[in-house]
């Protein structure tokens, strides 16, 4: 009789759905789990906290198209990695949580680590269920994966009862499910394509908006094509940069206020009118705008802003069905228009003012003379991972991307701390699939001290990441070393120091030096310069370069500030 157990059931139904990396934090009833899935074939990085596992978890499916999987304890452990899964369902990218639990014999007596896993995680996923028996295994992981796949991709958990992970079956009972596919195309109808066309040709001042969907969709190749046979304006969203390439002529990203204030006709790609377009609603669009709006979620259609052409279905597949009308009647956007000249305008006096803030030769630093001369340094392909407040913001203006999928950030949720997580989810796949390409990972201070212990896992698995801490003292602005000690005279700090203030100075390169990596204090250029080439040239292990700047140092003035409300 060929025995299995429900451990080995699980990892190798996840192995047969293609599912090819785990990150998690073992412990019971788990373990076994952990063990199967290595033994199957699947990469697993045991990660310091459920909520990093699961951050890493969720990027490997937005990088791969694939889901990862997040294997977490029961109780606490599940509860840690919800963030994970709601930031997942946020940003639409696939992730499967397998989650251990109370044995069932248990259940409702108060067992160790008790509670309702797969009713909590409801709120958060797509798809929540406990398999009731090993022979079932096969058919709940491979609705797990098809799930976090199909429509709309996002989380999706599976419950695994404590006294199921080593409980044995006769494999010839066990139901065997074959791979789900990738998940089906659908195209939009025919005639809501023309008349996306006859919108857009009737246009004064078309814009194009690129978002992440459109980078998930793998849709870069025609869209590229289009832009250019058209010769339409672009401007991605922070995780639509590099579908087409910053330094594209048509990308209008310096101009993004006025290219938003001004177009009359937003053909809406993979992107949402949430937050991050600012509701595509008055003052910061025109009020009469009409939006085409491409999405593979009927639900998605319509919020905030009625589209005067809803394109329903794969992202690729329309983008390709838009470029063969127009390539069979040969419409291009004129050169030449006014839009375009207003546009390259705005362009050059925001280069300018940036360049100037670039070019201070002041010491402490600010952020544009950081982000200008480490964009002079990076390698076009490197995968840039950004989290904090200015310095996600400043680093999408000044860092550019020049290919798909090449950026990762805190997304639709606004999350801070997915930093570490997603650059080790991105070295991981890159180790994977032997390419040369460096992970770089930009973080603001208190952003880093989110997952800062995940610089152990760098070192562990020896992953040569590069973090940059643009350290600012604080959440928004700090205070310097001398102000911080002249308040510690004022009295009791929980009374006297800013609630956005972090300790001044703090040796976080040190604390990569602690595990074995390299770390570096950076006052000056120079010093910044030297330290980013040498981090840049190891391929041993990671680095952290700890950049101190002016903590009044601030984003240049904007035309309709971003998120501010709380004037600090």
């Amino acid at each position: 009789m060929d025995e299995v157990t429900g451990a080995q059931l699980i990892a190798e139904s996840l192995k047969a759905q293609k599912v090819e990396y785990m990150f998690g934090i073992v412990g019971v009833p788990v373990i076994e789990v952990a063990m199967a899935a290595q033994a199957a074939g699947i990469k697993y990085v045991g990660m310091r906290n459920e909520q990093a596992a699961a951050y890493a978890a969720s990027a490997v499916g937005y990088l791969t198209g694939r889901p990862g999987s997040c294997l977490v304890v029961s109780g606490p452990g599940l509860v840690h990695a919800l963030g994970g899964m709601a930031n997942a369902n946020m940003n639409c990218w696939p992730v499967v949580v397998i989650g251990g639990s109370a044995d069932q014999n248990q259940e409702t007596a108060g067992a160790f680590q008790e509670f309702p896993q797969v009713e909590a995680c409801r709120l958060y996923s797509k798809f929540s269920a406990r398999p009731s028996s090993l022979e079932i295994i096969p058919s709940v992981i491979e609705k797990a994966v098809r799930t976090s796949m199909y429509g709309r991709p996002g989380a999706c958990y599976v419950d695994i009862a404590g006294d199921m992970v080593n409980a044995k079956v006769d494999r010839s009972k066990v139901r065997v499910v074959s791979c789900c596919p990738s998940p089906p195309v659908s195209l939009a109808h025919h005639d809501a394509i023309t008349e996306a066309i006859s919108v857009l040709k009737a246009a004064e001042r078309p814009l194009v908006i690129i978002g992440k969907g459109a980078a998930y969709g793998r849709a870069e190749t025609g869209l590229r094509e289009l832009v250019e046979m058209v010769g339409l304006p672009f401007l991605p969203t922070p995780m639509g940069k590099g579908v087409l390439p910053d330094n594209h002529p048509n990308c209008v990203a310096a101009a993004r206020s006025r290219a938003l204030l001004q177009a009359d006709v937003v053909l809406l790609l993979g992107a949402r009118l949430n937050w991050i377009l600012h509701f595509g609603l008055h003052p910061r669009f025109d009020p009469n705008v009409k939006i085409i709006q491409v999405d593979l979620c009927a639900e998605e259609m319509g919020n905030n802003v009625r589209p005067a052409v809803a394109l329903l279905g794969d992202i690729n597949a329309i983008v390709i069905q838009l470029l063969e009308v127009v390539q069979k009647d040969g419409w291009k956007y004129p050169s030449n228009t006014k839009w375009w000249s207003t546009l390259k305008d705005k362009i050059a006096a925001n280069a300018v003012i940036s360049k100037t803030l670039a070019l201070q030769p002041t010491v402490p630093m600010n952020y544009y003379t950081v982000f200008h001369h480490v964009s002079q340094l990076l390698p076009d392909d490197c995968i840039i991972v950004s989290e904090g407040a200015n310095t996600m913001d400043i680093g999408r203006t000044m860092l550019n991307n020049y290919f798909p999928r090449h950026r990762l950030d805190a997304g639709t949720f606004g999350t801070m701390g997915v930093g570490l997580g997603f650059a080790i989810a991105a070295a991981t796949v890159v180790r994977s699939e032997r390419s040369d390409q460096r992970i770089v990972c930009v973080e603001g201070d208190s952003a880093f001290g989110f997952s800062g212990m995940e610089v152990e896992t760098m070192c562990r698995y020896n992953l040569p990441v590069v973090i940059i801490v643009v350290n600012n003292n604080g959440i928004y602005s700090g205070v310097d070393l001398e102000t911080w000690k002249e308040m510690e005279k004022m009295g009791d700090l929980t009374s006297v120091a800013p609630p956005v203030t972090l300790l001044p100075e703090a040796r976080y390169d040190e604390v990569m030096t602690a595990f074995g990596g390299r770390g570096f204090l950076v006052r000056t250029v120079e010093e910044l310069r030297r330290a980013l080439q040498l981090s840049l040239g190891d391929w041993e292990r990671p680095s952290l370069l700890n950049v101190l700047i002016d903590p009044s140092s601030d984003r240049k003035q904007q035309e309709f500030p971003w998120l501010t409300r709380a004037n600090l």
